[in-house]
């Protein structure tokens, strides 16, 4: 026992003054985090920070991909893009086609009211007598026919109305031929009024078409320009739990328009409205 108190007893001395220094360090470490926590805070999480963010070569490679990511899908909305395009101009094309029909049959009914007017006022004058005879019933009657044949002929009068003429389904084939006519033409200048509404309503529906043809190219064309020139996004500061302050907020960046490039589908506005029967 004396031998190894001899050995022991000597080191004693030393290892309290290593405790002691190590206590003083850590005190001294102690006082400073609780006079000035700010700035070992900040040093701790700047290198924290610095750890976690990826390397020059890293960001390098990810902005690689991102590039070739983003130029992949502008071609590929260039390409709907194009195709957008040609359907708009389809419909386009389509549009003017049902506004120059519209017009024809509008024309066309315009020359059927001058008809019906001017054959109204040549029926309200007094009509010539002729003999009540078979002969003139049946004349009569051949003109009602060949008139009404015309008619359908020249695509006025449906395959139905021909067959109710021909077959005196509310018609006289005894009345006079000036009265007959004047019917007729009205019944013509009816028909060609419900096909020049069905012709506006199809040059209308045309109209919207194109328009929503043209609207969806346009977007098209924005999307294609937005993925080519990106919005740089500002980084935000990476934020430690415990030891960063306040959360800081990451700005939105405000969207680049592309192009103002419009397709304008203006209907021309005629001004006329078909005259009721």
């Amino acid at each position: 026992m004396q031998t190894v108190f001899s050995t022991v007893l000597p080191d004693i001395p030393a290892a309290a003054v290593i405790w002691l220094a190590l206590l003083a360090v850590a005190a001294t470490v102690v006082a400073a985090l609780i006079v000035r926590p700010s700035r070992f805070r900040s040093e701790l999480v700047d290198r924290i920070s610095d750890a976690a963010r990826p390397s020059s070569i890293d960001q390098a490679e990810r902005a690689r991909v991102q590039d070739r990511e983003r130029d992949r899908y502008a071609d590929e909305v260039a390409v709907a893009a194009s195709r957008a395009a040609a359907t708009a101009e389809r419909s386009r094309a389509e549009w003017l086609t049902a506004q120059e029909e519209a017009e024809v049959a509008w024309q066309t009914y315009q020359a059927a009211e001058d008809d019906v007017r001017r054959l109204a006022a040549a029926a309200a004058l007094p009509l010539p007598r002729t003999a009540r005879t078979p002969a003139e019933y049946a004349d009569r009657e051949r003109w009602l026919h060949r008139a009404a044949m015309d008619a359908q002929w020249r695509n006025e009068i449906t395959v139905r109305q021909l067959s109710d003429i021909l077959g005196g389904n509310g018609w006289d084939p005894s009345r006079h031929p000036v009265e007959q006519e004047l019917l007729l033409r009205r019944l013509v200048r009816d028909n060609l009024a419900a096909r020049h509404r069905a012709a506006t309503q199809r040059e209308q529906a045309a109209w919207q078409a194109a328009e929503r043809a043209a609207a969806a190219a346009q977007s098209l064309r924005d999307e294609v320009f937005a993925a080519l020139h990106p919005v740089a996004e500002p980084q935000a500061a990476l934020s430690i739990v415990g030891f960063a302050g306040p959360d800081t907020t990451r700005e939105l960046p405000t969207g680049t328009a592309g192009a103002d490039i419009t397709r304008e589908l203006t209907p021309v506005a005629r001004g006329r409205a078909a005259v009721a029967a």
